[in-house]
């Protein structure tokens, strides 16, 4: 019986965060964030920047193109829909 009451106190997992900038806003409640990684080339150790576009769910239509955002990882909201906007960092002028 004791195990049972412990199960019940098992934290959700956390959700991935990643930080972008914000190429389209166009869509309704969506916006498009590109995210850059660098990486450095195994052999010839040049840093290369790797850059994903990820749709973003932003309910208030709050985030412009050029902001600098924080997006979370979340249930699907659409085909192609998975992050949601967590913050945003910093406003484009």
């Amino acid at each position: 019986m004791s195990e049972a009451t412990e199960n019940n106190n098992i934290e959700a997992p956390r959700r991935k965060l990643l930080k972008g900038r914000v190429v389209s806003d166009k869509m309704n409640k969506t916006i498009t964030v590109a995210v850059d990684r660098k990486k450095r080339h195994p052999l010839y150790e040049k840093i290369l920047t790797r850059t994903k576009k990820y749709l973003v769910h932003d309910h208030k239509d709050e985030a412009g193109v050029g902001d600098f955002v924080l997006i979370e990882e979340t249930r699907p909201m659409s085909k192609r829909k998975r992050w949601r906007l967590s913050k945003i960092l910093e406003k484009a002028e």
